[in-house]
């Protein structure tokens, strides 16, 4: 490392220049290799199936076609099964941000006993494969007729992704001073226009990021859906599982399919990105 001139008793570290092209090299190859595979899913969803299966590769579509889309789109249960992934995610996210939004500010902001127990619980339940509970988890809504319903699986997700909002949250509501809860109860507010003015606004962006994790989580699950539900009442991840027959896999339309299943995360990530931020509170209390 080189050490920069001294300036008024303070000295920088920098990088030299050999150090900063090996390391520029050096993230430029890892990002290569992180995005070939998104670019050979695009590369097969644009051609023909007489490419796709050639034996000698191809990395760039000889003769470009939207046939695979197209084909996507025609197929039975797409729009269906695309409608039904909107629903179950939008429904279990919803609910798991007002469920562990509520959680988490009764365990951040008020102390009771068995408090610390919850904490350790919560954090415990995310160790467990959510796998290894399903077939007692089909069972429990088989008994109450939840099986085969969009109902029965957003509940399931809203169970699965649950315990990291409850944690996360928590840790966005403690960072928020006590000093502006007491601030404003001094100026005359309520325990309710507390919560609504102070704690609501300022874990904004926990309850933004805590979204993306939940939407990304309960759109991409494909073997929860596949197994409580029939074909008609599945997501797309599920849906994706039809290229592949007994006479081989589709693989043209498998990849336009995959495609398109991640447009909807692509188009909510850029819808909330900008609320994305940390350190509101900073500078809120002085002392």
């Amino acid at each position: 490392m080189a050490r920069a001139p001294r300036d008024e008793g303070v000295v920088t570290v920098g990088r030299t220049r050999i150090g900063s092209i090996l390391a520029n090299t050096i993230g430029v190859l890892f990002a290569l290799l992180m995005l070939f595979p998104v670019y050979w899913v695009i590369n097969t969803a644009f051609k023909p199936a007489d490419e796709v299966l050639a034996l000698d590769p191809t990395f760039w579509p000889n003769h470009p076609t939207l046939a695979n889309f197209t084909s996507a789109f025609k197929a039975p249960l797409f729009l269906q099964d695309m409608l039904n992934g909107l629903i179950v995610t939008l429904l279990a996210v919803a609910g798991a941000l007002v469920v562990g939004f509520l959680a988490a500010l009764a365990i951040a902001r008020f102390s009771f006993y068995g408090r610390k127990a919850i904490i350790l619980v919560v954090l415990a339940v995310q160790l467990v494969p959510f796998l290894a509970l399903l077939i007692p988890l089909f069972l429990m809504l088989q008994t109450v007729s939840l099986t085969n319903s969009l109902i029965g699986v957003s509940i399931t997700y809203l169970v699965l992704i649950l315990p990291y909002t409850v944690w996360t949250l928590r840790g966005f509501i403690s960072g928020i001073p006590r000093e502006l809860d007491e601030a404003a109860l001094i100026d005359g507010c309520t325990r309710a226009q507390v919560f609504w003015r102070i704690i609501l606004p300022l874990t904004g962006p926990g309850l933004v990021a805590t979204s993306v994790y939940g939407f990304i989580q309960a759109w991409n699950e494909f073997i929860i859906i596949n197994t409580l539900n029939s074909p008609a009442k599945q997501n797309l991840m599920a849906w994706l599982l039809q290229n592949q027959t007994t006479r081989g896999t589709a693989w043209g339309p498998l990849m336009a399919g995959a495609i398109i299943t991640s447009i909807p995360v692509v188009i909510f990530f850029l819808i909330i990105q900008r609320n994305i931020a940390t350190g509101l509170t900073a500078g809120a209390v002085k002392g």
